[in-house]
């Protein structure tokens, strides 16, 4: 009827569908990769390492780019930052809008789809258990967060997420296509830092303050409440909120051990290159002639005549 509003909810076929997408991000994969990535890197003439992290970087800088555009469309018009309150009134959040579905269908397609492009595009062996890591990692948050009904936190997260990994690989690019240009990582720092704090400020919001009020605090695996009645319980709150904290601190001491290693080759790279102009310009410098020349340890006039010493008078 005019006005209904159609809702859904997780199932076995959501695999069939998760299937099907996993084709279509291969294709779009290769599309990008022929069309795109292949053309520039033909232009730039770069190493078989910095090859794979250009193409690695190009195609999560698309990746993150048209998911972040779309995660934001979802997240305003769906009302989740105007009204802050909707990531947990109502919790569990069991039946989904059409456009977050899918939105989280293409996420889990994607990720999964990275695993058989990693024989597709020859990924060194140094560099598979790296991204292995990376693609499980997002696979268990994505896929936790849309089994256990955290569908609207989990979407705000993965948005904040999205944003600071696409300057990163932003910057990589611009990177390997002039060496000197370093800017981007500045922007992507500083980034880095802010979704950071905006992440740990959410999970502080939701899980200290919003889920301990839902009105439903009974266990029901059937109704999609699986772990809000933990959340009543102030010890457990405060211990994943202690995790929480931890896991993100972790995170900004590896990030400020990279800017600090970044920065010291940086300036030691400037006092080499300082060193190096000094020794180049007293190089350049053209030495000292004598009025004479030299032959067998005595000096010569221009005439050839050796210059007389004047004798001493004595006193």
């Amino acid at each position: 009827a005019d006005g209904e509003l159609v809702q859904y909810h997780y199932g076995l076929k959501d695999l069939v569908t998760i299937l099907f997408y996993i084709f279509i991000a291969i294709i779009l994969h290769a599309v990008v990769q022929e069309y795109a990535l292949d053309k520039i890197n033909r232009r730039l003439h770069l190493s078989k390492v910095k090859h794979s992290k250009f193409n690695e970087s190009g195609q999560l800088v698309a990746f993150h780019l048209t998911s972040v555009i779309w995660s934001l469309y979802v997240v305003v018009t769906e009302g989740y930052i105007s009204n802050p309150r909707s990531l947990w009134e109502n919790y569990p959040h069991v039946y989904l809008p059409f456009q977050v579905k899918f939105f989280y269908l293409c996420q889990l397609a994607y990720w999964l789809h990275a695993l058989p492009e990693l024989y597709f595009q020859k990924v060194r062996k140094e560099e598979i258990p790296r991204q292995l890591r990376c693609i499980a990692l997002y696979l268990v948050h994505i896929a936790g967060a849309y089994l256990l009904n955290l569908t609207r936190l989990g979407l705000i997260l993965l948005l904040l997420q999205y944003l600071a990994e696409f300057f990163f690989h932003m910057a990589r690019l611009v990177y390997f296509t002039d060496e000197n240009n370093e800017k981007l990582f500045n922007v992507w720092a500083v980034v880095f830092v802010v979704t950071r704090l905006f992440t740990l400020t959410l999970y502080i919001l939701v899980i200290g303050f919003g889920l301990p009020r839902v009105e439903n605090q009974a266990l029901d695996p059937e109704r999609g409440n699986f772990f809000s009645f933990l959340f009543n319980n102030i010890l457990f709150r405060m211990s994943v909120l202690l995790l929480v904290c931890l896991f993100q601190a972790s995170v900004m001491w590896r990030f400020i051990h990279f800017q600090l290693r970044r920065w010291r080759e940086y300036w030691n790279e400037q006092s080499s290159r300082k060193r190096a102009a000094a020794t180049a310009k007293q190089q350049a410098k053209p030495p000292k002639r004598d009025s004479g020349y030299h032959e067998n340890g005595v000096v010569k006039a221009e005439n050839g005549t050796s210059p007389r010493t004047k004798k001493l008078k004595s006193p």
